[in-house]
């Protein structure tokens, strides 16, 4: 189900269309995230997110504001429709966080793994390969990069 190689381009945008970003190849991971702030911001059950590297983004039309958190991990939005459209998390300036529910391919997206099953409502299943209490550990992330490069969703 995940799509493209390092050549494709998967464009997204906010409900209203006023702001258009495309994200060029495969992502790093896919997740959904439980915990209370990304349901509040998502204002649903979950969050979505593809990782990709910061410079697989391209924003093509329109201006994303800073929105939710303004401290050190920047969230994006419409500044029209408020739709979040992708995250620069704090001391990560080369990743981005790109709200895969944006994409116009969303369903090419589904979740590897999940985060904060702590925080989550317990009639929700997001359906991932791998699921966390919390965030993984740091030393678990080069392994679950390296199988989610291998994994066909």
């Amino acid at each position: 189900m995940i799509s493209g190689g390092t050549d494709a381009v998967h464009e997204a945008s906010c409900r209203c269309g006023r702001v258009q970003i495309a994200a060029r190849g495969r992502p790093l991971i896919t997740m959904a995230c439980h915990c209370t702030g990304c349901r509040k911001m998502t204002s649903s059950a979950f969050s979505l997110s593809a990782l990709y590297p910061a410079d697989a983004l391209t924003i093509t039309s329109g201006e994303p504001v800073i929105g939710g958190l303004h401290g050190p991990t920047r969230h994006y939005f419409c500044g029209w429709c408020m739709s979040w459209l992708f995250t620069r998390p704090e001391g990560m300036d080369d990743l981005v966080n790109i709200r895969s529910a944006m994409f116009d391919d969303a369903p090419a997206f589904p979740p590897y793994v999940e985060t904060f099953t702590s925080e989550s409502m317990p009639f929700v299943t997001a359906g991932a390969e791998h699921s966390f209490e919390r965030f993984p550990p740091q030393d678990a992330f080069p392994e679950l990069l390296a199988a989610y490069a291998q994994w066909t969703g």
